[in-house]
């Protein structure tokens, strides 16, 4: 699996400065077109971006996705989003014609070197536990002179000049939004408390509907699976780059096998699409599967459909808490972690007190989350509480808020008249 890092990827940005040079050039000279969107996601067509696509198009804006590979591409056309290749001279025409720029991860969501001059929507792709940008010391970790003083804080003003750029910022809650403009540098008035659009998919429809929904597009992106079987997912967070040191020894896989065998159960595994890590048994089993990103972009539509899920630092404990799905925390390097990336607050203040710290631990508490009904409930208070600390709303409303504020901030209107149908008119 391919891994990224913030050493490499701060290494590049220094080196593409002449291109943001010659990028903020061209978008003194193309005038932007007000009203015109162009989107991108770091992980593909799906997240909060394609959230607010779908209401962004059925009111008639001309809109148009920039995508980074031929899967994307595929994608995108499957979905009939018409979308043109970000790092092409296309892709560069589309980003700085649009007036309105929509990302979930960065600005290399799009074409880079063309945002200036937009306004700019960051949907950001999960509510921060571990510190992220200006607040987290790896944030501005080079691997160009890596102990250079100077270098990093060059790569911090290069962080905070961009950051500033971004003109809205939905947070979850008011707890979340105090995060956000801390690691981004921004005001409170960019950084509205309307929900994530992201989430919606978790509170729309009754809860019937969204578990049978959800168990099917898992069953299409594996294989089927008998009815009673029940389904946990292990989802471990990104590490710069580095191995997960939660990766199962061949004697935990076989405690945690026999867990899943004991109830029933398919242990679905999703690495982060950065991260790198072997998470196959070294034994043949029906009872762990794969649900990497190459089967499944975008993972939170799935989680009705879930038993339990079993993670770190992941900000998926955030959105399982709306359905709520019971977490079993496994961290085992906790302290470290701590002290390289932070947390917002303790972890404790998430996970309890009782995390596993290896998955002998962790197995064990799986075995009574399913087994113990007591266990279970005791499990979905927890994730109630949390869902209740960091959601400020639960309607499935969230994408309208932000498109009405993005509409009201970036002095933007409904366009009279428009169609679905004519969405590229004026991008291209």
């Amino acid at each position: 699996m391919a891994s990224f890092s913030f050493g490499a990827g701060n290494a590049r940005q220094l080196a593409s400065i002449p291109l943001y040079a010659l990028g903020r050039l061209g978008t003194l000279l193309i005038p932007r077109r007000p009203g015109t969107w162009v989107f991108g996601c770091g992980v593909g067509i799906g997240d909060g971006a394609l959230a607010l696509w779908d209401v962004v198009v059925a009111e008639g804006h001309p809109a148009i996705w920039l995508v980074g590979s031929a899967r994307e591409e595929r994608d995108a056309a499957s979905r009939g989003i018409p979308s043109v290749r970000k790092g092409s001279i296309r892709g560069f025409w589309c980003t700085a014609r649009a007036g309105i720029v929509v990302v979930t991860h960065g600005f290399g969501d799009v074409n880079r070197y063309a945002v200036s001059g937009a306004y700019i929507v960051q949907l950001w792709h999960g509510i921060p536990l571990k510190r992220i940008g200006l607040d987290s010391p790896e944030t501005v970790r080079s691997g160009i002179l890596p102990g250079s003083r100077l270098v990093r804080a060059a790569i911090a003003r290069m962080y905070r000049s961009a950051a500033r750029r971004i003109d809205l910022l939905p947070a979850a809650s008011h707890l979340v939004r105090g995060r956000l403009e801390s690691a981004f540098g921004l005001p409170d008035s960019h950084v509205p408390v309307s929900g994530e659009p992201r989430v919606d998919v978790l509170s729309r429809g009754t809860a019937d509907t969204r578990r049978s929904q959800a168990r099917a597009a898992i069953e299409a992106a594996t294989r089927p699976m008998g009815a009673a079987a029940r389904l946990v997912l292990y989802a471990p967070t990104w590490r710069d780059g580095a191995p997960d040191p939660a990766v199962p020894t061949a004697e935990e896989w076989t405690a945690i096998v026999d867990v899943l065998a004991r109830h029933d159960a398919v242990l679905l595994v999703r690495s982060h699409p950065l991260g790198a890590g072997d998470y196959s048994p070294p034994f043949q089993t029906e009872r762990v599967l794969g649900l990497g990103s190459d089967a499944v972009i975008d993972v939170t539509p799935l989680l009705p459909a879930l038993e339990a899920l079993v993670t770190d630092y992941s900000s998926l404990a955030f959105d399982a808490a709306l359905v709520p799905v019971p977490v079993v925390f496994l961290a085992p390097d906790v302290d470290a972690y701590g002290r390289s990336r932070g947390f917002y607050g303790a972890y404790a203040d998430v996970a309890g007190e009782g995390w596993a710290r290896d998955w002998r631990e962790a197995a064990a508490q799986l075995d009574s989350l399913l087994g113990d009904e007591n266990a279970r409930a005791a499990r979905v208070k927890q994730a109630e509480r949390l869902s209740e600390r960091v959601h400020a709303f639960r309607d499935g409303k969230n994408t309208g808020r932000v498109y009405r504020a993005i509409l009201a901030g970036s002095s933007a209107t409904k366009p009279r008249g428009s169609t679905a149908r004519s969405v590229t008119k004026g991008i291209r």
